[in-house]
């Protein structure tokens, strides 16, 4: 029966009062769905962006030529020719004596070759030149001329594989880096012959036994990584 209340609202009133908050919860539902849409569009175009960028970065990068260390020429390079590479163990070999090297950068050395990676102690040199004969460079310092900062700039400098790195005393300058048969005096661990000299004679196709392990043989005393 209807209400004969004047402040009731009737049954027209009510539905419409009922279809006006669904059409409000319609309304701010829709809202909703098209902010979530445009988020979603502009996130995606951000996304798409970034990922564009790095493939531009990566086809950049990768199209730049890698120097042909042929190409490269280290000042100050002394070359040592005609080395042996006999194993004479355990026989120490005086490479300054016989071959007019200090540290050496080849000729006759241990059967065991030194694992490359970077060392903390000096190494035995007839095990480092086994290595020196596998591709390896051997990048030796002064510790008395390097303060630990240095040291750890050539650390960061050297590469992970095919190198070694150890203390030399009594080197002839502060670094001093070495391949089979090549060996060059450096002024310091800024100097950018060193990157050079790595990129042009280590794994060089003048070693003896290029590619051969550098690895699963002998760590030296004092092996950092």
């Amino acid at each position: 029966m209807p209400s004969n209340d004047p402040s009731s609202p009737s049954i027209k009133q009510q539905r419409e009062a009922k279809r006006a908050e669904k059409v409000a919860v319609l309304k701010a539902q829709q809202a909703k769905e098209k902010r979530n849409r445009i988020i979603g569009i502009v996130l995606g175009a951000v996304g798409a962006a970034a990922v564009l960028a790095l493939v531009i970065v990566f086809v950049v990068t990768s199209s730049v030529p890698k120097p042909d260390p042929a190409d490269i020429s280290v000042k100050g390079v002394k070359n040592f020719t005609g080395l042996t590479n006999a194993h004479v163990d355990p026989t120490p070999v005086d490479y300054e004596g016989t071959y007019g090297m200090n540290p050496p950068a080849g000729g006759n050395h241990f059967g065991a070759w030194l694992n490359c990676g970077v060392y903390s102690e000096p190494q035995q040199n007839e095990n480092a030149v086994h290595a020196l004969e596998h591709g390896a460079v051997w990048v030796t310092y002064d510790p008395d001329a390097l303060s630990e900062a240095e040291v750890q700039t050539l650390r960061d400098a050297v590469p992970r594989t095919y190198s070694i790195l150890s203390p030399y005393p009594g080197l002839p300058a502060p670094v001093v880096a070495s391949g089979w048969g090549v060996q060059v005096q450096l002024d310091g661990v800024d100097d950018p012959r060193l990157s050079d000299f790595i990129t042009k004679y280590r794994l060089a196709d003048t070693v003896p036994e290029r590619g051969a392990q550098c690895t699963g043989a002998l760590d030296g005393p004092g092996k950092v990584s």
